[in-house]
This record gives C-alpha cells, sequence and structure tokens, in this order.
C-alpha cells in the first residue's frame, strides 16, 4: 500500500504545476475545475484505485496541527489595515453588508421555512445543514475558512465534495455574470441615481525591503508550535492564530505580505489533498434542492449589496467588485474589477485579502445561530 504522504506529497507537486502550466488546454481545465478541488479528488480516485482507507492515517492529525493553522496564520499575516483607507469607509460597508447576509440569510431561511421539506428532510436528517459553514468559508474567506469551517462543524465528507461540486459550478457562473454587471454600473448609477462615483484614493505599494522568505516562515512556524504546545482547544487556535497574524501584518514593518499570501495558498493545496484521503468515492452525490436553496442565497447576497449601495449613494460599481471580493476571491476580484476600471484593481485585491481574513470568524457566527435556532 503507497504511504498516504507519498500521495499527498504527489497530489500536491502534480496541481501546483498543471496550475502554472502555461498551456491553453489545461488553463481551461482549470477556469472550471480549479486547483483545489482537483487536490481534493485525486487523492480520492487514487486511494479507489488502491482500494485503500486512509481516513484514520495520521497524516490528518499532522495536517490538523500544523498546515491548517500554518495556513490560518500565512492568509491573516497577508492583510494590511493602513491599505483599507484608502478604500473608503461606503464601499467596505457595502463589502460588509455582503459578508453579513451571507452568513445570517440561511439561518433566517431555515427558521422561515422549517416545516418544509427541505429543511426537515434535507438540511435536518441528511445533514446538509452541516454544508451551510463551509460555504459560507469559501464565499467569504475563501478555502482557508472552508477548511476550518469543515472542522468545527465536523462536516461529512460525503457532504463537504458535495458542496465544493456545487460550490465550484455556482462560482464560475457568477464570475461570468459579474463580469456582465459591471459593465453596467454607469447605467445603474444614473437609474438609482447615485452621484458619489469619485475613483477612490490610490493605494500605493511602498518600497521597504521585505524579511526574507526564510525568516518568515521560522516566524510563523514557531508561532505555530508554541500554540500547539500551549493550546489544546481547535477553535482558541483559530482565532489565536488570525489575530496574530493580523498583528505580525500590522505591526512589523517588513514583514513579507506576498510571500505569506503565496505560501498561504500551497498551504490550502496541501490541506486538500490530505483530506481527499478521507473521501470516498462511492459517497459521491448531488443534491439538486440544496443547490436551489444557494442560488436563492447568493442571488438575495447581490440584491442586499444593491439595495445598501443605493441607501449609500455609492457607485453600483462597488457591488460586483464586493460580491466577487467576496464570492470570487482574490484572482477574480481585480479581473472583474478590470472590466470597469484598472486603477480600481488594487482596491479589490485588498477587500479580497480583507474577505479571507473574517470568512473563519463569519462562519463561526453561522454555526452558532445555525445551532440555536435551526437544529
Amino acid at each position: 500500500m503507497i504511504a498516504p504522504w507519498v500521495i499527498a506529497t504527489i497530489t500536491v507537486i502534480a496541481v501546483y504545476f498543471l496550475d502554472r502550466w502555461e498551456n491553453r488546454h489545461i488553463k481551461s481545465i482549470f477556469d472550471w475545475v480549479p486547483a483545489i478541488l482537483l487536490a481534493y479528488i485525486i487523492p480520492a480516485i487514487i486511494s479507489f484505485a488502491l482500494n485503500a482507507d486512509y481516513s484514520q492515517a495520521s497524516i490528518h492529525d499532522f495536517s490538523k496541527n500544523y498546515f491548517i493553522p500554518l495556513a490560518i496564520i500565512a492568509v491573516m499575516s497577508s492583510l494590511s489595515l493602513n491599505q483599507l483607507k484608502a478604500i473608503g469607509l461606503k464601499p467596505l460597508l457595502v463589502f460588509a453588508s455582503g459578508s453579513l447576509f451571507i452568513a445570517v440569510f440561511p439561518i433566517v431561511l431555515l427558521f422561515l421555512f422549517s416545516e418544509t421539506e427541505l429543511v426537515s428532510e434535507i438540511m435536518i436528517s441528511d445533514g446538509y445543514w452541516m454544508g451551510i459553514p463551509p460555504i459560507v468559508g469559501s464565499w467569504i474567506g475563501g478555502s482557508t475558512s472552508q477548511l476550518v469551517l469543515k472542522e468545527l462543524v465536523e462536516c461529512p465528507e460525503n457532504i463537504f465534495l458535495t458542496v465544493l461540486v456545487m460550490d465550484n459550478i455556482l462560482v464560475n457562473v457568477w464570475t461570468i455574470l459579474m463580469f456582465q454587471s459591471i459593465k453596467k454600473s454607469d447605467k445603474l448609477n444614473t437609474w438609482f441615481k447615485i452621484s458619489d462615483v469619485a475613483i477612490p484614493e490610490d493605494i500605493r505599494v511602498d518600497k521597504v525591503v521585505r524579511l526574507n522568505p526564510l525568516v518568515s516562515v521560522a516566524i510563523l512556524l514557531g508561532i505555530v508550535i508554541l500554540c500547539n504546545y500551549l493550546i489544546e482547544s481547535f477553535v482558541v487556535k483559530v482565532v489565536l492564530l488570525s489575530f496574530l497574524g493580523l498583528a505580525i501584518s500590522n505591526f512589523i514593518k517588513q514583514w513579507n505580505y506576498k510571500f505569506v499570501l503565496k505560501a498561504g495558498g500551497i498551504l490550502i493545496i496541501v490541506v486538500m489533498a490530505v483530506l481527499g484521503l478521507k473521501l470516498q468515492i462511492a459517497t459521491l452525490g448531488f443534491n439538486v434542492p440544496f443547490l436551489g436553496f444557494l442560488v436563492v442565497w447568493l442571488v438575495g447576497h447581490f440584491l442586499f449589496m444593491i439595495l445598501i449601495a443605493k441607501l449609500l449613494n455609492v457607485n453600483m460599481a462597488w457591488v460586483p467588485i464586493a460580491s466577487m471580493a467576496n464570492v470570487g476571491g482574490i484572482a477574480t476580484a481585480p479581473a472583474v474589477t478590470a472590466a470597469y476600471n484598472l486603477k480600481w484593481m488594487p482596491h479589490a485585491i485588498v477587500l479580497a485579502i480583507l474577505s479571507m481574513a473574517t470568512g473563519t470568524f463569519w462562519g463561526m457566527l453561522t454555526i452558532w445561530l445555525l445551532k440555536y435556532f435551526v437544529t
């Protein structure tokens, strides 16, 4: 039997280099099947082909103690609070309203329709409610938050893969829709009589010499090892590492933001490859009613932000930008923004990083509300 470490390593190397291969056919595959999903599926396929069960392998404990915490603190330490000032209060409020809707709306919907078959049978009996927090994490915080929230809510592997597949489909379709939506921003501004359409302040990039990548890794690894030694609770570690990462990024002037963000991306692929070893192909499924629930949820998020943008009298272009910063992430948010104004791309990146930094906390709120009001 092949060791789980070998399968995970081969998967990470393969996905990492395939994702960077400048071949149009390979690129077209990753447009629809992102690296994180492929990293999750490949180990499951190998396990299925070998007829092996790696769900209880020790690598999972190692991932929970080191890979996931390192991914959390790396992503959090990439956020600079000074850059948020350049965006402005109103766009930040539009963005925050989108995050709030994503975190709270499913609880409201499930509470109001608690007697329906969707809630009583699919959500409660079949356990699909445990797929909601990972979606909140994915839409607001990205892959890191999604993985953390999956662990916190103890989402079963079969439901988690169903969530991953449907989430991937929706995000791809949503990205296309946001490309079209942002092109209509000026018409929407006229329609809604928006007068505040000014270009935000430029985000200036300083020329400070950044820390050596090895020093950055040593600092983050040392903090994670110390936390593992002092703290047993996974939830406490998540919260503490998040705040420590934020403190590092804002108090160490020479902190290497770009490197730790890239490192966080690689760590996410590593975590997904390890999680894929738990997945059993035979348990795969696709739930149409649950997909319909996700569609209503996502469309409602967009309409709610339009309402907030109208009330704040802020450029409607911020709605698709904020939506992609929430739902899409650091790659798609600036891409969609470029379709409207290239000068706004840095602002979209900052919003996407802010989304990554706050997703876990929104998801923890969702878990608490689900357990208190629904389950």
